[in-house]
C-alpha cells in the first residue's frame, strides 16, 4: 500500500475473489495487492472465537469449526473471502438465528491508506469499526479478523430439501412463499431458482429451503410447499459444514469457479409479492423463447429470516437494511459470455433493468436498494449505503482516506447532503 500510494499506483487488494461489481474495472493499468496467501485460520475452543486471515474463505475453515463443535453466521456459498463478506456485512441463511456475518466480527487487523497497521474494534477506532462492517472495502485492507462462534445448534445438523416445480406449479409456489411475509421462522431459510428445464423447453423453479432444526420440526414449517407435490423432492439432514456444498443439488459448485463471465442485476425486498415473482418468471419463460443462446440466465430469490439481523440496533453499525426479508437477482449468462454487440446479451441486460424496476417497485421499500456486496455498481450512493448513513460514512473516508487510494469497490464520497 505504501509503494503504491507513493507511486501513485492505483490499486486493488482482493482476498476470495468472488466479487464482480462493475465498479472494479474502474482499475486500469493498476497493481493487485492479491491476500490469497493470507488463508490461515484459528480456532479458540474455549472462547469459541475463531480468526480468519484476509483471504480465508467459508470452505477453508467451516470443517475444523464444525469438528470443534461451533458453527457461525455464513454466506450462501462456501468461496467467497469471509473478510470480503464481513466487510459488506453478510447475508445468509443465518440471519434469522444469529444476524449478519458482520454482527459477529470482534476485531480485525487492518492496513490503513498511509500504509499503518491498526487494531480496529468496539474500543479500538470505533469509528472505523463501525464503518469496516458495511461499506469496510472504502476504508482498509483487511489482514485478519476474529469473530465470535455459536455453539452446535441441534448438534448442527440441518434439514435440507431440495425441491422441483414445473412452470404449471409456479402461481402454487409463489403463493406459498408469499404466505410466509411476517412469519417467517428464524431457523428456515429459503433459495428459490427459476432456470431453464431442456426437457421441458420452459422455465422451473429449483428451490432450496432449508430448516436449522430437528427433522420433524422442519417438516412441520415446509408443509405448504411439500403439499405442492413437487415431481422431484430430495429431503436429507446433512451436518451445518456440508450445508453449502449440498444444498440446491450442489449449485455451490457452479456458482464458485473462478475465472467465469457475472452479469448480475440485484434487489433487496421487504415484501414478497407472488405477483411479481409470476410475472418475472412468466418473463424469462419468455426470453428462454426468444433467445436460446441465453438459456443459462437464471432468477434468484433469497428468502432469509431477519430477526436476529433486525434486534441489532440500526446505528451498530453502517449496514442500512436490517430490515431486509429477501434479495432478488438475474443473472444474465449467454453463449457468447456476454460479449459487447451480442444481440441476446443486450435483450438480457434489457430485461434484467426492468425486472429490477419491477422488483424495485413492489420491494415494499421507496426506492431501489440493494445490500452492497450484491451491488452492480450503477445504482446511486443512497441505494447501496442508505441516505441515513451515507453523511457518516463520507466524514470517515475523508478521515481514513483522504487520498481516496480504496476507489475501486463501490466508492464512497468525501462529503454528502443528500
Amino acid at each position: 500500500v505504501r509503494l503504491a500510494s507513493s507511486h501513485r499506483i492505483p490499486f486493488l487488494a482482493t482476498g476470495g475473489r468472488h466479487g464482480y461489481t462493475t465498479t472494479l474495472r474502474d482499475l486500469q493499468g493498476g497493481l493487485a495487492i492479491d491476500l490469497s496467501q493470507l488463508n490461515s485460520y484459528s480456532i479458540d475452543r474455549a472462547a469459541g472465537t475463531l480468526t480468519v486471515g484476509g483471504a480465508t474463505t467459508l470452505g477453508d475453515f467451516q470443517d475444523a469449526l464444525y469438528e470443534t463443535g461451533y458453527m457461525i453466521q455464513s454466506p450462501a456459498v462456501s468461496c467467497p473471502g469471509y473478510v470480503g463478506v464481513t466487510v459488506g456485512s453478510g447475508v445468509g441463511r443465518f440471519t434469522g438465528l444469529f444476524g449478519l456475518v458482520a454482527d459477529a466480527l470482534i476485531s480485525a487487523r487492518l492496513v490503513t491508506a498511509d500504509g499503518r497497521i491498526i487494531h480496529v474494534s468496539r474500543r479500538q477506532n470505533a469509528d472505523l469499526f463501525w464503518g469496516l462492517r458495511g461499506a469496510g472495502a472504502n476504508l482498509g485492507v483487511v489482514v485478519s479478523a476474529s469473530y465470535q462462534a455459536h455453539k452446535l445448534v441441534n448438534q448442527g445438523q440441518i434439514l435440507n430439501a431440495d425441491l422441483i416445480f414445473p412452470a404449471n406449479k409456479s402461481k402454487e409456489y409463489f403463493d406459498v412463499l408469499h404466505s410466509f411475509i411476517g412469519k417467517m421462522p428464524a431457523k428456515l431459510a429459503i433459495v428459490s431458482l427459476i432456470v431453464f428445464d431442456p426437457v421441458a423447453q420452459a422455465a422451473q423453479i429449483v428451490a432450496n429451503w432449508v430448516y436449522i432444526g430437528p427433522r420433524e420440526e422442519g417438516l412441520r414449517v415446509m408443509a405448504p410447499v411439500l403439499a405442492l407435490n413437487p415431481p422431484v423432492t430430495n429431503i436429507q439432514v446433512v451436518p451445518w459444514n456440508k450445508l453449502a456444498p449440498t444444498a440446491a443439488g450442489g449449485a455451490d459448485a457452479l456458482i464458485c469457479p473462478k475465472n467465469s463471465s457475472h452479469n448480475t442485476w440485484w434487489a433487496n425486498l421487504r415484501r414478497l409479492p407472488s405477483s411479481t415473482f409470476q410475472a418475472s418468471f412468466d418473463e424469462l419463460n419468455n426470453f428462454y423463447k426468444l433467445y436460446p443462446e441465453a438459456r443459462g440466465t437464471t432468477i434468484n430469490a433469497e428468502t432469509f429470516p431477519n430477526q436476529a439481523m433486525a434486534a441489532v440496533p440500526d446505528d451498530d453499525s453502517a449496514y442500512p437494511w436490517r430490515d431486509a426479508l429477501g434479495y432478488i437477482q438475474i443473472g444474465v449468462v449467454t453463449e457468447s459470455g456476454n460479449a459487447a454487440g451480442d444481440p441476446a446479451a443486450e435483450a438480457g441486460n434489457s430485461l434484467a433493468r426492468r425486472l429490477r424496476d419491477s422488483w424495485a417497485a413492489t420491494s415494499g421499500y421507496p426506492d431501489l436498494s440493494v445490500y452492497v456486496n450484491y451491488a452492480r455498481g450503477d445504482e446511486k450512493l443512497r441505494q447501496r449505503y442508505g441516505s441515513r448513513k451515507l453523511p457518516r460514512l463520507a466524514a470517515l473516508k475523508k478521515k481514513w482516506d483522504p487520498r481516496n487510494v480504496f476507489a475501486y469497490n463501490n466508492v464512497l464520497p468525501m462529503e454528502y447532503r443528500g
